[in-house]
């Protein structure tokens, strides 16, 4: 995905904030939505990537209730906060909460974006493992019992004697099954199966807790 495919989402209760960054944006060559408040963004966001520009101090949602919402929906968007120089702890109250970083008024032009650029790059960076970890997690499920069992004790370092013994198999059929499962899954590497069974076993799947 290149940057053309990501969006800058702005949210800010001042239309002169909103309008002076999305022109700002698209002059880079940014794609920018904006939106009046925390909560017409999440009536109105349809899963586009990129990142959030958020005012951290809002009527209604706060930039910061924003964020913790994010999370419990599993948006996986990084937020940048704008913050007035008062608000600086409070920003860093955001930033430990997981914001990505965040930006003090009055707002200097390249420091907001190389701020962006590089959220930009981390969230493209993050859908392109969540999709493939998501193209694992569904051949995962096509293992046969025994290539799921396979597979855990491989990822235990185990060797084929070790997995033939635990098994009661010979060795060959471990072999065999080791084959299989690695082509299912469509890896050729044992260090990137390892990675990857890891990934699966740290991240919950969306949608669950």
């Amino acid at each position: 995905m290149n940057r053309a495919q990501q969006t800058v989402h702005v949210v800010d209760d001042d239309a002169a904030v909103r309008d002076s960054l999305a022109l700002l944006l698209e002059l880079k060559g940014i794609a920018a939505r904006t939106y009046p408040s925390a909560e017409a963004f999440l009536e109105t966001y349809d899963r586009q990537p990129g990142c959030v520009v958020v005012d951290l101090r809002m009527p209604g949602m706060s930039g910061l209730a924003l964020q913790a919402e994010l999370r419990r929906r599993g948006i996986a968007l990084p937020v940048v906060m704008v913050t007035a120089y008062g608000d600086v702890p409070t920003a860093r109250t955001a930033l430990k909460a997981g914001a990505f970083d965040f930006v003090e008024k009055p707002i200097e032009e390249d420091r907001l974006l190389a701020t962006l650029e590089a959220a930009l790059k981390v969230a493209q960076a993050e859908r392109a493992t969540a999709e493939e970890l998501a193209g694992f997690r569904a051949r995962i499920a096509r293992l046969t019992a025994r290539e799921r069992e396979v597979l855990d004790l491989v990822v235990e370092g185990r060797h084929n004697r070790e997995i033939a013994e635990a098994l009661a198999i010979s060795p060959r059929t471990v072999e065999v099954y080791r084959a299989r499962m690695m082509e299912k899954l469509k890896v050729q590497r044992l260090p990137d199966l390892v990675r990857l069974v890891l990934q699966h076993e740290s991240r919950p799947a969306p949608g669950t807790k």
